[in-house]
């Protein structure tokens, strides 16, 4: 059945994984006759660009938060909370403007608290109702889940992109004590959903190892030289994807590392069926894309993003996933502990999603 309109979708720009897993929401909306219009900035506004090349794709800047080469992220984004708030202001008054240009009859944010819009049907996406701090400021805990919360209640819907039963994929992250009254699961989301059994006959890899460089700067590129600087002693055919969709460029260094900018979701998807194991960030849409196709994986999660460090461990815990932090990471060590970590497999038929999509536009 056609619902038809016209979608705005947000994702968050920090890193592009908020925008890899707006790409079956995309594509559920445009199957439901849905024109689709994409508002992001950066690395997303690339990836979307060249993901959907038909679609159309707006320019709109999010708040711009600069993380540390240390692990204080938590404590700097404690210390900016007014300047943030500001930027939530903002973004929500450039929302009311591309939303009235565009002709939207429905925004769906990713993690992005300033689009919503009082006569538009608006959705807030995210797996974080409850916010992860540090040891040392648990004190905050409850005032940062409070204003998340205040702001979810400002979109008719919260979609968290995750399972009900057994804490789901994201664990605490996603299963709160309480749930916002507008929330509703969604199952996992991946851009992997359409092309994911396209590799599963390959038997022999190609590659002993695939690294998927991802999130904001600089500890991609810190994580990218700290790897590439052990491959260096390991006869290994690696195959390693920069995270980087402004560039197109690709290059082999020692006959043995082929290294990617970039790739688009089906050469992606390929490569990692031709690949015996995968290293990458523990982002959430990482992990969703991985248990899609049923991969094992080593995580290292970004220094400071308690959310990447909450569910490795509790996927470690899980015996799903191995993971290390990054300052001792050690891939010798790590090649040879992930052997007792098989990973797993979950698929999304994508029907929660669509039924919520048509009561969302219910008056």
């Amino acid at each position: 059945m056609v619902v038809g309109g016209k979608a705005l979708i947000c994702p968050l720009d920090w890193g592009i994984g908020h925008a890899t897993r707006c790409v079956p929401v995309i594509s559920k909306l445009i199957e439901l006759g849905f024109e689709v219009v994409v508002a992001a900035s950066g690395r997303p506004l690339e990836f979307i660009k060249k993901e959907f090349p038909e679609i159309l794709v707006i320019d709109f800047p999010g708040i711009n938060i600069n993380y540390p080469k240390n692990d204080g992220i938590a404590l700097k984004m404690f210390r900016l909370l007014p300047a943030f708030l500001f930027g939530i202001w903002r973004e929500h008054r450039d929302l009311k403007k591309i939303a009235a240009a565009t002709g939207a009859t429905l925004i769906i944010s990713d993690n992005r608290f300033g689009c919503w819009h009082a006569k538009i049907p608006s959705v807030f996406m995210t797996h974080q109702l409850n916010i992860q701090v540090p040891a040392g400021l648990k004190f905050i805990q409850g005032i940062l889940n409070s204003i998340n919360y205040r702001f979810i209640r400002q979109y008719k819907a919260c979609w968290i992109p995750d399972f009900e039963p057994h804490r789901g994929l994201a664990g605490a992250l996603s299963h709160p004590q309480k749930l916002p009254i507008n929330a509703n699961y969604i199952g996992i989301l991946s851009r992997f959903s359409k092309i994911s059994g396209r590799y599963s006959d390959i038997f022999q890899p190609d590659f002993d190892l695939l690294v998927m460089l991802s999130g904001p700067e600089p500890q991609r590129t810190i994580l990218e030289e700290k790897i590439l600087h052990q491959l260096v002693s390991l006869n290994m055919q690696v195959a390693l994807v920069r995270g980087m969709p402004e560039s197109d460029e690709a290059y082999v260094l020692d006959n043995r590392i082929h290294v990617f900018a970039h790739l688009d979701s089906a050469n992606l998807c390929e490569l990692i069926g031709r690949s015996a194991l995968v290293i990458c960030r523990s982002g959430y849409s990482s992990i969703m894309d991985l248990v899609t196709l049923g991969k094992r994986a080593i995580f290292i999660p970004t220094p400071g993003q308690t959310e990447q460090e909450y569910i490795s461990h509790y996927l470690m815990e899980k015996k799903i996933y191995f993971s290390m932090n990054q300052e001792d990471f050690d891939l010798v060590y790590a090649l040879e502990m992930c052997k007792n970590f098989p990973g797993m497999v979950i698929r999304n038929n994508y029907k929660d999603l669509e039924e919520q999509i048509r009561k969302t536009l219910i008056k």
